[in-house]
């Protein structure tokens, strides 16, 4: 029998369901709250990585061979070494042949061709690095040179293609296949939960992201090369390397998800977009960088996959190994981690389902 406490309660309850503060529990989960602090700091982070990468490029240790007659290129390499913020990193080289050839392996980022007969030097750089290297390199050359009284002429041996703006393709494809391989991975994983329960979903889920990224792969290399004419270089070199870095970074999403859930998701964009892509080498090459996106971008999948890129498309493949095995790193780490805490998520659904029936 109800009484009239019982009747006040009850009015009383339905008033606070219709309170705004009612209104906002309803509205805004305490797991949705989270999850906005979360995207918060990683709105934060993405504004002081990218801002802190890019604000003010300097260089930094250029690496630049220096041409010259025997008498004069040790003291010269020294008085550039001693230049203000140490912009270069210079070092003798034989001729200016074994220059040009160390330019084109990408062991250099520049070659100062010394005249000793006249008041003119050349100066030799690689635009398919990135154009913006190319005129730091020269500017600090240019300025060092009329110090003592030299000018200096440019010479690219190995540009960017005209179609290639700043030599900023390569960059702009390799964000791309990373991108299309976190959100595959994403979609794959919410739309059956974001932890593995079994050890042959995941396999499947691998499988699947493994066709997702040779098909991918060949898409962005036909889309930038015969359809947009925006990087030159080998078709099949391209797709294989797209297909690579896709399925790393799908691999990756995976193993965080399987790691820490749907949190996994944020893991992976900050790995590879908030920390991977200013410290790429995109827009502003290694040397152009501040200490901490220069040390850690040739690590991550995006610097790794630009760096390939320029070098199939500009530098005949020269100086690829090192990025491959990291992009190679992280797909097998990936994979591995992925089937490892899915082979655990199965065995503590067994361990509970024993416990229930018990």
């Amino acid at each position: 029998m109800a009484t009239a406490d019982d009747g006040t309660r009850g009015i009383r309850d339905e008033d606070n369901s219709g309170s705004f503060l009612g209104e906002v529990k309803d509205a805004v989960s305490a797991r949705a709250a989270l999850l906005m602090i979360g995207v918060l700091a990683l709105t934060a982070l993405f504004i002081a990585s990218y801002a802190g990468a890019f604000h003010s490029p300097k260089p930094k240790d250029v690496a630049l061979a220096v041409v010259a007659p025997q008498q004069l290129s040790g003291q010269l390499v020294e008085r550039l070494d001693k230049l203000p913020g140490s912009p270069l990193d210079p070092r003798a080289a034989s001729s200016e042949a074994d220059a040009a050839r160390q330019l084109k392996e990408r062991d250099i980022d520049g070659a100062l061709i010394v005249d000793p007969r006249g008041s003119t030097d050349r100066l030799l750089v690689a635009g398919g690095s990135g154009a913006s290297l190319a005129q730091a390199v020269e500017q600090v050359v240019t300025q060092a040179e009329k110090a003592q009284k030299r000018t200096v002429q440019v010479q690219d041996i190995a540009p960017a293609d005209r179609d290639d703006t700043r030599g900023l393709s390569s960059f702009y494809l390799v964000v791309g296949w990373c991108v299309g391989g976190y959100l595959c991975a994403a979609i794959l994983a919410i739309s059956f939960g974001a932890r593995p329960t079994n050890l042959r979903r995941a396999v499947i889920r691998l499988g699947a992201l493994a066709v997702y990224s040779v098909l991918t792969g060949l898409a962005g290399a036909v889309v930038i090369g015969p359809i947009l004419g925006a990087l030159p270089g080998s078709l099949y070199g391209l797709w294989g390397l797209g297909a690579l870095i896709v399925f790393a970074v799908g691999a990756t999403t995976f193993a965080f998800q399987a790691i820490a859930g749907i949190i996994g998701i944020g893991l992976t964009i900050l790995v590879v977009v908030i920390a991977g892509n200013p410290s790429a080498g995109g827009a502003y090459p290694y040397p152009l960088l501040p200490d901490f996106w220069r040390a850690i971008g040739p690590a991550l999948p995006p610097g790794a996959g630009t760096w390939v890129s320029r070098s199939i498309a500009y530098f005949h493949g020269n100086a690829v190994t090192g990025p491959l095995l990291v992009l190679s790193a992280w797909a097998v780490a990936g994979t591995v981690l992925t089937l490892v805490f899915a082979a655990l998520a199965k065995g503590r659904t067994a361990i509970n389902r024993s416990e229930v029936r018990q």
